[in-house]
Parts: structure tokens; C-alpha cells; sequence
């Protein structure tokens, strides 16, 4: 089985897995992320300039949403945008609850409305991923899904795919284990070492920017840009080997 990429070909049984991340690459859920992020920071955001007599600047859903929040945590996403904005919060803890104006509050906040969208609109796989990790199943290859959500298997099971991968690293894991997040590479090498593999010998598959330079950070075999946004340039530029709009364009 080959991987070619305009002049590029590459062996992919030369690899021995391939790990995706969720969000943009397996399911079409990063939509529903920025939608849930855009309804909480407006709220917070509108409440917040009010109370100072400041104009509302509202949470961009396509360049905030990519800088600040695409990839990360999301506690560490929300730490991020604020200070972009140059808003100091409390941090709180896992005890507030979602109305309190603290890190965590946001983020019990945000994981709400996600969850609401979910409940009501469910998971859409993206059907060019599906394809390549059944033929990359069947060629022998293992596969894992990582992800920053704590959501993450509940949206897998939710979208039919659960046992189409070997390993999960999401955001659960990393909250057991300390793992930092992305541009760090360590859910990645997390799931690498819990399929008994080296990075050399994994593939990776990322729509966001902090994912292809965790994945470059981690040394992986090869770095697969998702360019879902025709974003090939900024994913390459990032670290990315290569980027594809679809998984279908690797023959």
C-alpha cells in the first residue's frame, strides 16, 4: 500500500500504526467545539465589557477559534483567549460551577453546551477517514485516536467507531497521568508507548496546528496535515510531512 501525495510517495507499511486525532480528522466535531466556544465566550464576554463600560468584542469563531483554542485543553484554551484579550480570571477548581467567572467555570460552561449540540445533532464521521482506517485495519496497521476532550468516548461511541481503534488517549487520560497538552507532544507519544511502538514507526494524523507540531515535537514517522479548512500551507509550515483536504487523496 502506497501514500502519494502530488510527487511524494511513501510507504505506508513501512509504518506499523496510525494515530488520529478526533476533532476535524475522525469526526466532524470541531464545528460543534467553536460553536460551543463562540456561545460561551459571547456570554461571558457581553457580561464582562457591560460591567466595565467597554465595548463587546465577540469570539470569532474561525481565527479565534483556530489561535486560540483548536487542540488544546480546555482549560488551557480558555486560559489562552482570555489572555489574548488581556482578561484575568480566577482559576477556581473542578468544584465551580458553571455560572462562577473563574477558568473552570468557562469550561463547565462550554462542556455544556457541547454536550447539548451532541445530544441533539449526534456524530458525523467523516467518511474518508472511516475508509482509510478500515483498508489501514485490514493491511495490518493498528490504529489510536487521541484527543484533548474528555468527551472523547463518548463522541466515538456515539459516532459508531469505538472499536475501530486499539488505544484512546483523550483528555481523561491526560488528566489521570499529568500529560501536558498539545504543541506538546505527549498524548501522542502516550499512545505510541501504549501500542508498544516507537514514534518512528507511527503515523500521525492532525487538523490543527498545535497537533502537527506536537506530532513533529513527538519525532514521528510521518506528520499528516488534515487540511478540512484547504489550510495546506499553515499545517506544513507547522510541521505537518504533508497535508490532504481528505484521507482519500492517500492512494
Amino acid at each position: 500500500m502506497m501514500l502519494t501525495i502530488k510527487t511524494q510517495t511513501v510507504k505506508a507499511t513501512r509504518f506499523q500504526a496510525a494515530i488520529f486525532d478526533m476533532d476535524g480528522v475522525v469526526t466532524r466535531t470541531a464545528v460543534v467545539h467553536a460553536r460551543a466556544w463562540k456561545r460561551m465566550f459571547d456570554e461571558f464576554l457581553e457580561s464582562y465589557s457591560q460591567a466595565r463600560g467597554e465595548p463587546f468584542q465577540e469570539f470569532d469563531p474561525d481565527q479565534d477559534y483556530t489561535q486560540y483554542v483548536d487542540g488544546l485543553p480546555r482549560l488551557d484554551g480558555i486560559r489562552k483567549f482570555l489572555a489574548s484579550r488581556h482578561i484575568e480570571l480566577p482559576e477556581g477548581n473542578e468544584n465551580d460551577g458553571e455560572t462562577e467567572s473563574t477558568v473552570h467555570g468557562l469550561g463547565k460552561r462550554k462542556n455544556r453546551f457541547f454536550n447539548e449540540v451532541l445530544e441533539r445533532d449526534g456524530v458525523e464521521v467523516y467518511p474518508d477517514t472511516l475508509k482509510k482506517i478500515n483498508e489501514w485495519r485490514q493491511a495490518g496497521l493498528k490504529t489510536a485516536i487521541v484527543s484533548s476532550s474528555r468527551n472523547c468516548r463518548s463522541v466515538i461511541a456515539r459516532g459508531g467507531v469505538e472499536e475501530l481503534f486499539d488505544v484512546r488517549v483523550d483528555g481523561e487520560v491526560s488528566r489521570q497521568l499529568g500529560l501536558k497538552g498539545k504543541p506538546g507532544p505527549d498524548i501522542f507519544l502516550e499512545a505510541a508507548a501504549r501500542l508498544d511502538l516507537e514514534p518512528s514507526q507511527c503515523m500521525v494524523f492532525e487538523d490543527a496546528i498545535s497537533g502537527v507540531q506536537a506530532g513533529r515535537a513527538g519525532h514521528f514517522g510521518l506528520v499528516v496535515g488534515v487540511a478540512r479548512k484547504d489550510n495546506h500551507q499553515e499545517l506544513t509550515e507547522n510541521g505537518a510531512d504533508i497535508a490532504v483536504a481528505k484521507l482519500t487523496e492517500l492512494a
